[in-house]
């Protein structure tokens, strides 16, 4: 896909942040927007974003966790817009807590948005994209799909499992081939609203994180703007690339995931221990 005007896009997650992002910068590009999110006020804000630049925008509220939602909207979308061409699996959410500490509910809570809307997504659109014989799918994965991080089982779970499921897909569609793409994105601190979102426990403490300084900790390692991130993705599907590292703290863990796994682990282990004492002091 090497360019986005007269083009549909679908993105979920886009009543803020990197999905809104994204859908403002392809309005301006001509692009034709089908976009969804269960925060029907965001969603709302971004569409009288995109509708400046003259762009066409259905919104939909959306719950990705919800299959059968999913595939209905799919079948919208393309009634509506008469195609779908690029696929932006974006909706997220975060959870901060051990593996032990956390709640089933709250581990299933966020691996039926992070990891289950990106299924039902991917399924629900690409027979409609295979059918056209064109297409472009993006799937949202993180750093943390590229490292583990202590009090982030549940949503590292979530972004390797994305991270492995995309990078399969994308075989097997070079298999075929059908003109179907596929690009994992792993972005690192992106300033979104995903931290104040995220639902946190005190079992934090066992990994040397404040649950009370969790949103601030993370508006301080966030240096990459939603806006730079879409152009970034948008820029790594004009360039077919499988992967794209997001921020320059993402390169850094591209190269952290690269090292022998004893060797990060420990410094992520004497990290935390040193963190646990300090506070034990205050």
């Amino acid at each position: 896909m090497k360019e986005f005007g007269g083009r549909v896009a679908a993105i979920t997650g886009a009543g803020s942040g990197i999905g809104r992002a994204l859908a403002v910068d392809l309005a301006g590009r001509g692009c034709g927007l089908a976009l969804g999110d269960v925060d029907e006020q965001g969603l709302a804000e971004t569409v009288l974003q995109c509708e400046r630049h003259g762009a066409r925008v259905t919104p939909t509220a959306l719950d990705v966790s919800d299959r059968a939602a999913v595939f209905a909207w799919a079948d919208d979308v393309v009634e509506q817009h008469g195609r779908v061409d690029l696929l932006v699996n974006n909706a997220g959410v975060a959870l901060g807590a051990s593996a032990l500490g956390q709640s089933i509910d709250d581990f299933e809570w966020l691996m039926s948005i992070n990891f289950w809307g990106v299924v039902h997504g991917t399924q629900a659109f690409l027979p409609h994209m295979k059918r056209a014989g064109d297409g472009h799918i993006v799937n949202i994965s993180s750093v943390f799909g590229l490292v583990s991080i202590p009090t982030q089982s549940a949503y590292n779970a979530s972004k390797f499992a994305v991270r492995g499921f995309t990078d399969a897909l994308r075989m097997e569609l070079e298999i075929e081939p059908c003109g179907v793409s596929t690009t994992t994105i792993h972005p690192g601190g992106v300033k979104t609203n995903i931290a104040r979102n995220a639902r946190t426990d005190e079992s934090m403490v066992i990994g040397g994180a404040d649950p009370d300084e969790f949103v601030t900790e993370f508006d301080k390692l966030a240096r990459t703007t939603p806006e730079k991130a879409a152009r970034q993705i948008l820029t790594a599907v004009e360039r077919n690339r499988r992967r794209a590292l997001i921020g320059p703290d993402a390169i850094l863990f591209d190269i952290v995931s690269r090292l022998p796994a004893g060797l990060y682990q420990r410094l992520l282990v004497t990290s935390a221990r040193r963190d646990r004492r300090r506070r034990s002091l205050v």
